[in-house]
């Protein structure tokens, strides 16, 4: 029984039979609308983030599973802050900061996770290194001062 896998980001519930999709799995000989609607029926409760999919089709029977893995950090933070994009640079050439997002989103968002690998502290830090990264403040802090407040017992993650 030979497989293949085709792995994509889709916008969530908004998958069409368009690149990235249509492409890799026409060769396979299956229906790509049936697909589609999957994945788009899996992925509608992450509407407007991009989702992971892995679609493993048995070449021979052309039966199809779709599994779908969490949105990237990045995406998550994106919807909790209701913005479309993070930290932009103006025409000045200064970065500009997209806002402020609470501890209690970053902690949710880590949780949210299981690709991230250690205890919720650790979690929560790699989450705010990404806030760092895309110029989110965390509670109108730096998000280097907050992971320096978690790793001195100032804040306590549980």
């Amino acid at each position: 029984m030979p497989k293949e896998t085709v792995e994509a980001l889709v916008s969530g519930g908004k998958a069409t039979p368009a690149p990235p999709l249509g492409p890799s799995l026409s060769p396979l000989g299956i229906n790509v609308v049936q697909v589609v609607k999957e994945i788009n029926d899996k992925t509608a409760l992450f509407a407007g983030m991009e989702v992971p999919v892995k679609i493993v089709v048995d070449t021979e029977t052309k039966k199809f599973t779709v599994s779908v893995g969490t949105p990237p950090v990045t995406s998550m933070i994106k919807k909790e802050m209701k913005k479309e994009k993070l930290a932009t640079v103006g025409e000045d050439k200064i970065r500009k900061s997209p806002g402020s997002i609470t501890l209690e989103a970053v902690i949710k968002i880590a949780k949210s996770k299981d690709s991230i690998r250690g205890n919720l502290a650790s979690k929560v830090k790699q989450v705010l290194g990404t806030c760092q990264s895309g110029g989110v403040l965390v509670d109108e802090k730096s998000p280097k001062d907050v992971i320096k407040e978690i790793s001195d017992g100032t804040i306590k993650i549980e």
